[in-house]
């Protein structure tokens, strides 16, 4: 990425900062803390290049598989092959991209048999099922790695988009609800998490149509999926570790769909 890119995100990040700040919300300011930590990460692994977005991948793709293994409610040997197929599968995206479709069914099958090789004959379709779920949702990742220079800028656009959204959904309480797996989520905060986003892709010189609709629509819907998961675990939270979001999937849950709509349309 241009210097003149990093230097529109760093300005993206201040702007926020201060809107936070103005906010005085203690969960707000968490939230963009916890971004300080997590942003230079982020840069330093995309900015080694493929190798460094391969292991980023893998490294967030264990963490979620562990986080959506406690909240599915998948036994140990489940969980491990999850795990295992959402890292090997982020290192083929770097290594052997050509494989990565074929190696992806293998994994789904893979997951799905657990239960049938255990004879789990009580409610092992469900975690079968879940399992499965589970590498569909985090196969994304893999887009760190596919998406190349782009994928930078969507993950900066999507923690603004975040904080825009927040701070849009409280400055605008009248919007229409946007969802019943989410009734405190409101249009406006919608509409105020793409702007957000959407200036950040224009700042860093990376404004595309894929990438707007991944921010605008992706983010959105991706957090809605997290919440229809969580509602139905009867849970707030996929963890506690992370300040101002809960667990790693509660701030990579926009992402992922993100990348799944950035990928297909690029």
């Amino acid at each position: 990425m241009s210097i003149g890119g990093i230097s529109g995100i760093g300005g993206a990040f201040a702007v926020s900062g201060f809107a936070v700040w103005r906010s005085g919300r203690r969960e707000l300011v968490e939230r963009w803390l916890s971004w300080l930590v997590i942003v230079p990460v982020v840069w330093g692994a995309l900015a080694a290049g493929p190798g460094g977005a391969a292991l980023l991948a893998a490294g967030l793709g264990v963490v979620a598989a562990v986080e959506y293994g406690r909240l599915c409610g998948l036994r140990h040997a489940e969980s491990a092959v999850v795990v295992s197929a959402v890292a090997v599968l982020a290192v083929v995206a770097w290594l052997a991209p050509g494989s990565l479709v074929r190696l992806w069914l293998a994994a789904l099958l893979a997951v799905a048999l657990v239960p049938v090789l255990a004879g789990d004959a009580e409610g092992g379709g469900e975690r079968a099922k879940g399992a499965v779920f589970g590498v569909v949702w985090l196969l994304p990742l893999t887009g760190l790695v596919l998406l190349g220079e782009r994928a930078l800028p969507l993950c900066a656009a999507i923690a603004v988009s975040d904080i825009a959204a927040w701070c849009a959904g409280r400055a605008l309480p009248g919007s229409p609800a946007l969802s019943p797996l989410s009734p405190a989520k409101r249009w406006g905060g919608v509409a105020g998490g793409a702007l957000g986003g959407v200036a950040v892709l224009w700042a860093a010189g990376a404004l595309t149509w894929p990438l707007a609709l991944a921010v605008a629509v992706g983010a959105p819907l991706g957090d809605l999926l997290e919440s229809m998961l969580k509602r139905g675990a009867g849970v707030k939270d996929t963890g506690a570790w992370l300040p101002g979001f809960g667990g790693l999937l509660d701030r990579v849950d926009s992402l992922l769909v993100a990348l799944a709509v950035a990928v297909v349309l690029s």
